[in-house]
């Protein structure tokens, strides 16, 4: 006796994750067939008289539901775990990368308004040398060096932009680097308000005081916003904004962004390698150039450093958000941390992916993935 072989699929999802796939054989019989492949409906007996086979098919009928039940009772079946994408973990939710960028762009702008006005604070260095520095004692100035840092700087900011087009997971990666880049020239507006210091070197010309002119400040803040703060941009002619150094901010954390999200293989270790130099180098020669103090720079790689060493400890290690042990949910900006990270349940890979998707309809994927489940039953 033939038998058809169904295949069941069941779809569950798991409270965990992933789905149960689950494969049902079942033996259904069907009408014997005549040896011209149709199905007899009567039979003739040996003296000729016709037997209709109507009472034959029911009985047929009643065994093959009897049997359809009894296979139901022990179903046979293959459960196929599917684990879920671990996409869904890490949603991209874009609006909230958008406010980052906001948060980051406004505190910039809000850092070039109190340059401004600690501009007109700076007392005269006829009046106030600079003060005594320990590395200027040892290090004559270099007129260039200065050149080099900006000329460093720009090259970081090219390459990690470049390197956050390939990233999968750009979103996320983005909104990180804007918080803190917002978060950095908050800390720099404040401590730069709060103390002023001396021009560091004589050489430092700062443009005349405004005092109460208005809208020569509005000019000046628009000249700085525009030039991006660069001194080869002719963009940054006022003084003041020394405590603490937004040049060794913009170096370090671009490099701590450039290893963080990046692969680990060899070729990609000499980039960082590349990368760390353009960024010690470009450190050492704002010292060199004796455009800050020694306190400004060290200052500014500590909070740097250590702002996004926190963030990341944070980010990393989900345990660490809802522990009561965990101190670092004391900070002021654990609220902000936790509305840009809320649904980013597990580390973001270092993986890289085109910045534009390509229409579906443009590949053809050959290579279709089948489930086959084969049975043999013994006549």
């Amino acid at each position: 006796m033939a038998a058809s072989h169904l295949l069941d699929e069941r779809e569950d999802e798991r409270p965990n994750g992933g789905y149960h796939v689950m494969v049902t054989i079942e033996d259904r019989p069907r009408p014997q067939d005549t040896p011209t492949g149709r199905t007899c409906p009567s039979m003739v007996t040996s003296s000729g008289d016709q037997v209709d086979d109507k009472s034959d098919d029911s009985k047929q009928t009643r065994l093959a539901r009897n049997f359809r039940k009894a296979l139901r009772k022990n179903q046979d079946y293959v459960r196929i775990t599917v684990p879920k994408s671990s996409g869904s973990r890490l949603p991209s939710e874009w609006w909230k990368t958008g406010i980052a960028f906001i948060w980051a762009g406004f505190n910039l702008v809000l850092t070039t308004v109190m340059i401004t006005v600690v501009h007109e604070r700076v007392p005269d260095k006829s009046i106030s040398p600079p003060l005594p520095d320990k590395f200027f004692d040892y290090v004559p100035r270099v007129e260039w060096a200065f050149s080099v840092t900006e000329i460093n700087g720009m090259i970081l900011v090219g390459l990690w932009f470049i390197q956050w087009l390939f990233l999968k997971h750009r979103a996320i990666v983005g909104r990180r680097f804007f918080f803190l880049q917002g978060m950095l020239y908050l800390y720099r507006m404040v401590t730069m308000y709060i103390t002023t210091l001396p021009v560091p070197s004589m050489h430092m010309e700062c443009a005349p005081k405004l005092y109460g002119d208005s809208r020569g400040k509005i000019k000046r803040v628009l000249q700085l916003v525009s030039g991006g703060g660069l001194s080869i941009t002719g963009s940054h002619l006022i003084c003041g904004d020394f405590l603490y150094s937004g040049h060794t901010v913009m170096l370090t954390l671009t490099f701590l962004f450039i290893q963080e999200y990046s692969p680990r293989s060899w070729i990609w270790r000499c980039y960082h390698a590349m990368c760390w130099l353009l960024s010690t180098v470009g450190v050492i020669c704002i010292l060199i150039a004796h455009e800050h103090y020694s306190i400004d720079v060290v200052v500014a790689y500590f909070i740097t450093s250590h702002l996004f060493n926190w963030y990341h400890t944070m980010a990393n290690n989900q345990a660490l958000r809802g522990s009561p042990h965990n101190y670092l949910n004391r900070t002021w900006w654990n609220h902000a941390f936790n509305f840009l990270e809320k649904n980013v349940k597990t580390t973001v890979p270092c993986t890289l992916s085109w910045p534009l998707s390509l229409p579906s309809a443009c590949f053809k994927n050959p290579c279709k993935s089948y489930s086959i489940v084969q049975s043999a039953r013994d006549e």
